[in-house]
């Protein structure tokens, strides 16, 4: 075998069929991941509202949101929240897929991932459960048992800011702040120079969570004000609004960081502006 028919060959087995060594990148298709359900580095998480016995895609675990916070709605110390994500199967090989009914939710556990410097190793599933029944694929109800394997934490903290930070940088030129929220909660008060972005801008089709192509994302983001040489900083009321736009600004390819104690936090510091 000659030398470029070989190189052809490990092309076509690590692109393709199970048990790719490729990255699928930050969102995948439910084709995709239907393709990859039996390779052993490939695990799939789903959150949100359901219930852990709820029809799922098969060999997915359940982790509640919640279950990766602490007191005031604040992530676990990086050592708990580690061990929170690979009791759902998380480990520091596997391409971990997210998906959930509330894609806020599965925006609080990429963010979670991103904490503890694991963001490039997970994937959003372009869809839902909704849009995998609609597909015609095999749903579960079976539980799987709790994962055994490693999640080393490598903490970031380039993700997540606080409220001393956010007004150190108010209305300056690099920084773009983006309200994740409703338009009567940001005419109730909001923070100076911020943008107002809805997350259900992000979606074709916001029952299935099925994202808008990646180009459109940039440009909605675009109009924002958040381009490619400044810092998107979001926030809503109690973060988790924000996490989900945290990681479309990834997403869209923007440097970006996440205010997780958002308005609700915001409003209870003393003398911090807010604009009505």
């Amino acid at each position: 075998m000659t030398p470029t028919i070989a190189l052809t060959l490990l092309l076509t087995v690590t692109s393709t069929g199970q048990g790719t060594t490729t990255d699928p990148g930050p969102v995948v298709t439910t084709a995709w991941l239907s393709t990859h359900l039996a390779d052993p580095r490939v695990r799939v998480i789903y959150t949100g509202d359901e219930r852990p016995d709820r029809a799922h895609i098969p060999g997915a675990r359940f982790l509640a949101h919640d279950a990766t916070m602490g007191a005031s709605h604040a992530l676990l110390d990086p050592q708990a929240l580690a061990a929170a994500l690979a009791r759902a199967g998380a480990t520091d090989e596997a391409r971990i897929v997210l998906y959930g009914d509330a894609p806020m939710a599965t925006g609080w556990l990429y963010m979670a991932f991103a904490s503890i410097g694991h963001a490039d190793h997970v994937s959003m599933l372009d869809g839902n459960v909704a849009a995998w029944v609609a597909e015609g694929r095999p749903t579960s109800t079976s539980t799987e048992p709790p994962g055994t394997g490693r999640l080393t934490p490598r903490p970031a903290p380039d993700v997540i800011v606080d409220a001393p930070w956010v007004r150190a940088r108010l209305e300056t030129p690099g920084t773009r702040i983006l309200d994740v929220r409703t338009d009567r909660e940001w005419r109730a008060g909001h923070l100076p120079g911020a943008t107002l972005v809805l997350w259900q801008d992000l979606f074709s089709n916001v029952s299935q969570a099925r994202f808008k192509p990646r180009e459109d994302i940039v440009a909605i983001l675009r109009r924002a004000g958040a381009g490619p040489d400044q810092e998107v900083v979001t926030y809503c009321a109690i973060g988790m609004r924000a996490s989900l736009m945290y990681f479309a600004a990834r997403y869209a390819g923007l440097r970006a960081r996440v205010y997780v104690g958002s308005f609700d936090d915001w409003q209870r510091q003393a003398g911090f502006p807010i604009v009505r």
